[in-house]
């Protein structure tokens, strides 16, 4: 964390250090009242009582004003410093969260990453320095009364401290408490954060499957385990502020007993006794805040260690100090005996062997769940392979610089992504110093010129959160777009066209043609028209590549792989699209 104290540690202690003034100051109104009452109340020189009239009110006003200043200054430097510690780590924990390969996404939940790297810090930081700032203050306001006290009569001192020790005593019993607390909370926080967001993002599968009910009893269910959580808390920490309170009418009723012995004895004043117990009653504050402070420092904490665990979570995916860059890829890409298992012992690609050569495209075919889309994220590296390799140029991807390799690659994904924002800050996604020539023409060849012809405000139309305002096709002819005008010798078509119409298919498909000129292409689609106009075809059933060729090569097997699916199914779709020809 010093690196991210180090560069605002002026402002920080500067901060902590006028905590130290704002504090001490809480014993002036308790001493004034001592020599308001010995030197007015008791009768004494009736010209220096006029003095003591005079100035006490307007030392207190003074006194008040120099240290509501200081307050404020003690907490803009404090909020500041915080604000400042949070940004740098917020920052830096984003740039974490994007270093990160999808296995981490994988494995956590939108709203437990959401919690971990935004909340975190601000609580951490945020929630550090203000109760650092609490301490100090509280501490020091508790030394200058208790100095009151002292000043006072050392011998009702001893009883009040011995009180006040008596009810500060409870605050170190609930630490643990509540350090279990904070950091269950933080979990439910992370589940309900999740929640908003699965019932934001799919309120139409929500609508259309009748879910709300089910949605609604998940998140009341987050909610009954928040407030279980709270209530077992405020049965086992609840009775701390009672017995504070318990505990320091003993100790106010004590002093008043004692002191009025003290003052039959004419040990003390009466000035001194009612200054004793306005520090007493002020005391009273601090103490009970200290408790408060302890218990939040302990949340803050709590968010501490989360946010360094974060840091001592490294990407399983980086580069190396030798990783090379290429500038193209001019050769191939080769798998040579690929094993990969999302999950340990649980392989999902067994032995993969192929190559694809430059110009050439290899569609890759077979059942739901035959590791296809596994395949196609191997090659941009968004997975790490168990065994084997995979090569570009004969150089293995896990030897090539990550921005290089990944710029190499242009990706039409099955689920495309939409950015908030135009349809051309989405396009230039692919090449943000793109020319408006080069724009036109990706959109004319995704078949998308048309349709922005028709908005209002053409290519700067907003499409909003994940593109709401387009329709499927549209997205996915957008995403088509994006990745023409990357430019890159390498593309990737995750079930690309699976969304379109057969007139918007066949548009399209001149232009991913003119995409996949001297290009290498990784096809994974449904429809017959992609897969044949493929150089070569790979059947890919349970994590093995059953059969390779092209069409009429696999065709001529009747009994094979390739034949046995085509004839379940793609048969019918060659014979509807014949009889479309016709009409």
């Amino acid at each position: 964390m010093w690196p991210y104290v180090k560069p605002y540690l002026f402002r920080g202690i500067l901060g902590i250090l006028i905590a130290i003034p704002v504090g001490l100051l809480d014993g002036i109104p308790a001493l004034a009242i001592k020599f308001y009452f010995d030197h007015v109340i008791n009768g004494a020189d009736s010209t220096f009582a006029q003095k003591v009239v005079a100035w006490i009110p307007i030392s207190i006003i003074g006194f008040a004003v120099i240290q509501g200043l200081l307050m404020y200054l003690n907490n803009y430097l404090n909020d500041w410093t915080g604000k400042k510690i949070t940004i740098g780590l917020q920052k830096d924990l984003f740039k974490k969260l994007l270093r990160f390969e999808p296995a981490f996404y994988d494995k956590n939940t939108s709203g437990l990453v959401m919690s971990r790297f935004l909340n975190d810090p601000g609580g951490a930081c945020g929630g550090i320095i203000t109760n650092l700032k609490d301490l100090i203050s509280t501490i020091c306001s508790s030394f200058a009364l208790v100095g009151v006290l002292i000043y006072t009569s050392w011998q009702l001192s001893i009883f009040a401290i011995f009180m006040l020790v008596s009810a500060f005593l409870p605050v170190t019993l609930i630490r643990k408490l509540v350090q279990r607390v904070s950091h269950e909370s933080m979990k439910i926080g992370s589940s309900v954060n999740t929640n908003f967001y699965e019932t934001f993002n799919g309120n139409r599968i929500i609508n259309s499957f009748n879910l709300q009910k089910y949605q609604f009893e998940k998140f009341l269910d987050q909610l009954i385990q928040s407030f279980n959580l709270s209530m077992g808390y405020s049965k086992r920490a609840g009775w701390l502020s009672p017995a504070m309170i318990v505990i320091g009418s003993f100790g106010i009723a004590g002093v008043m007993w004692y002191g009025n012995h003290l003052i039959l004895n004419k040990t003390i004043s009466t000035g001194s006794l009612f200054a004793f117990i306005t520090a007493l009653v002020l005391l009273y504050k601090p103490v009970r805040t200290l408790g408060n402070t302890m218990a939040g420092m302990q949340g803050s904490f709590v968010s501490m260690n989360r946010v360094v665990g974060l840091f001592d979570i490294e990407p399983s995916i980086e580069n190396h100090p030798e990783s090379e860059k290429i500038p193209t890829i001019k050769d191939s890409i080769k798998f040579e005996n690929v094993w990969f298992e999302y999950e340990e012992s649980a392989p999902v690609l067994k032995g993969i062997n192929f190559e694809v050569k430059i110009g050439e495209s290899i569609a890759l075919v077979g059942n739901s769940g035959g590791g296809k889309t596994t395949i196609a994220n191997l090659i941009p590296r968004f997975y790490d392979i168990k065994s084997g390799s995979i090569k570009i140029d004969d150089i293995d991807i896990r030897d090539i610089e990550l921005e290089s390799l990944r710029q190499n690659i242009a990706v039409v994904f099955q689920d495309n992504f939409l950015f908030s924002g135009t349809i051309k800050q989405n396009i230039l996604l692919g090449k943000f110093n793109a020319t408006d020539n080069e724009i036109h023409k990706a959109l004319k060849d995704s078949y998308l010129d048309e349709f922005i012809a028709t908005l209002p405000e053409g290519i700067d139309t907003e499409i909003r959160e994940r593109g709401v305002r387009l329709s499927g096709g549209q997205k996915q002819r957008l995403a088509i777009a994006r990745a023409m005008i990357k430019d890159a010798p390498v593309v990737i078509l995750d079930e690309a066209t699976s969304a379109l119409d057969n007139k918007s298919e066949a548009i399209v498909q001149k232009a991913l043609d003119k995409l996949m000129e001297n290009r290498t292409v990784i096809v994974i689609a449904h429809r017959l028209s992609t897969i044949q106009n493929a150089t070569r075809i790979a059947v890919v059933n349970h994590g093995e590549i059953a059969e390779i060729g092209s069409h009429d090569d696999l065709m001529c097997n009747p009994n094979g792989a390739y034949s046995t699916l085509y004839n379940a199914q793609f048969k019918f779709t060659e014979q509807t699209q014949e009889e479309l020809q016709e009409v």
